[in-house]
């Protein structure tokens, strides 16, 4: 098998040449992603494996299928950027990475919610300048605070144990209730009315996008912060702008954005970035972004290479594939 490997980093690089030392194929890795004008670049590959921010469009897969390639395999759990009727019309099989380490990305989104609330971000700065006052860094316990889960697979999972952990009392929305103890599931909106913290941890459909809007928004407390490392278009982030703006919530953390695709995983420290809105929102004293780094452990990247190159192998032996999106 041929694997030819878009939008890869030397992290990404590390991990599966490590991994493919049990398998053998023939990976060819690309730093560009995957979209209109490089889908060619996979000519000759039995398999490409793009990953999140990838266009994996009905064009892109015409010229994928007529260059000879059979299996599109996501190093990822997302694939809203797949286009699935053109996949199937094509006679291309479709596989992911359904969990990797669902711990990584819930503890991420703890670690910015902490430095969110406790402010450590201006005290680092501060320190870094020998400047020792605390005036202004004043936060707030989690112990005792209301924290609405939305999202309660996997990921949704550990971060109610890791709120549980804090104290916390745990409100959920998910069209899927599961039976978990000590939470509470309720409706959208009385989660968002009643949450110290909202967090998303659910896939992106095409029935949750811009889940949280300016009327979503209106509904939710001053003092409340939203926190989303699932997908950047769970959230309008003009709408997001605008109330923290008029001081309508207190403040954001996101690992993710909608319009992240070209910006996140790249450096543009010498060139800025052209997107007004990012460049608000990270420019807010109380905003954090990060840069799709919520899987990034070197317990996932090992888990995501193992899951990838196993969905490929169980393709090239004609087996099952345990993974492939239907």
């Amino acid at each position: 098998m041929k694997i030819t490997m878009f939008d890869t980093k030397p992290y990404d690089r590390k991990h599966f040449d490590e991994v493919n030392l049990g398998y053998g194929f023939d990976i060819k890795y690309l730093e560009s992603t995957l979209g209109v004008n490089s889908a060619v670049m996979a000519r000759g590959s039995d398999a490409v494996c793009p990953f999140v921010n990838c266009n994996v469009g009905a064009e892109v897969i015409d010229t994928l299928a007529d260059e000879g390639v059979r299996l599109i395999a996501m190093r990822s759990a997302g694939f809203n950027n797949v286009d699935l009727n053109r996949a199937r019309e094509r006679g291309i099989k479709v596989v992911r990475v359904p969990a990797y380490s669902p711990h990584a990305v819930a503890e991420h989104s703890f670690a910015m919610l902490l430095t969110l609330v406790r402010k450590m971000q201006h005290a680092y700065v501060r320190t870094r300048e020998f400047n020792f006052s605390l005036s202004g860094l004043v936060g707030f316990d989690l112990h005792g605070k209301t924290i609405g889960i939305i999202g309660t697979g996997k990921i949704g999972r550990c971060a109610i144990d890791i709120a549980k952990g804090f104290g916390m009392k745990v409100l959920a929305y998910d069209p899927f209730p599961q039976d978990i103890d000590g939470v509470t599931y309720t409706t959208l909106d009385v989660l968002l009315s009643e949450s110290d913290v909202i967090s998303l941890y659910c896939p992106l459909t095409k029935d949750n996008r811009h889940l949280i809007d300016g009327e979503s928004l209106k509904k939710i407390k001053k003092t409340a912060v939203i926190i989303n490392t699932s997908r950047g278009a769970l959230v309008d982030s003009e709408d997001l702008l605008e109330a923290l703006k008029e001081k309508r919530i207190a403040g954001a953390a996101l690992d993710v954005y909608e319009e992240e695709a070209g910006i996140f995983f790249t450096d543009q420290s010498g060139e800025g970035i052209e997107d007004d809105t990012l460049a608000r929102l990270i420019s807010m004293p109380n905003v954090i972004v990060t840069s799709h780094q919520g899987y990034l452990t070197e317990e996932a990247l090992r888990a995501i290479s193992e899951t990838t190159l196993e969905n490929v192998k169980e393709f090239a032996e004609g087996r099952r594939l345990r993974n492939e999106i239907l």
